[in-house]
Parts: C-alpha cells; sequence; structure tokens
C-alpha cells in the first residue's frame, strides 16, 4: 500500500506542523513523528479501523486532535 496525501491535507499538515512548532520547541517534529507512526500502522493493518462512510475509514493520532481519513 501507498500512502498520497489530498493536495489540501498537505497544506493542512505543513500549518499544523507550524502551530505545534510556535506552541513549543519541537512539538511541531513531535506532530509530524505521530503522524508518519498513524500512517505506518494504516499501511500495516489498512482494515483495522471502521468506516466512517463508504469505503472510507478513519485512523486517530495518539497524542494530538487529529486523525488519518483513508481508503484501501
Amino acid at each position: 500500500m501507498k500512502a498520497t496525501f489530498h493536495p489540501d491535507a498537505e497544506v493542512e499538515l505543513e500549518k499544523s506542523i507550524l502551530y505545534y512548532e510556535n506552541v513549543r520547541e519541537g512539538l511541531g517534529f513531535d506532530f509530524a513523528i505521530e503522524l508518519n507512526l498513524t500512517i505506518e500502522r494504516v499501511i500495516l493493518y489498512p482494515e483495522a479501523w471502521p468506516e466512517i462512510e463508504k469505503d472510507i475509514r478513519r485512523n486517530l493520532l495518539n497524542r494530538f486532535p487529529y486523525g488519518v481519513l483513508y481508503h484501501i
């Protein structure tokens, strides 16, 4: 499985990293790491998280109030 981002999601990701980095130095990096770990889990276990709509699933990040929406 290959992960790709919707262009709007890329923009939101960049803004979120900058936001967290402005809150506390290093927090933006922590957010990026957590997002990458979440994506790795989705790639390893794509059917592990529930469908929230037809063919759309969501895996929530552990430390941050974000989720990864994806389809297989």
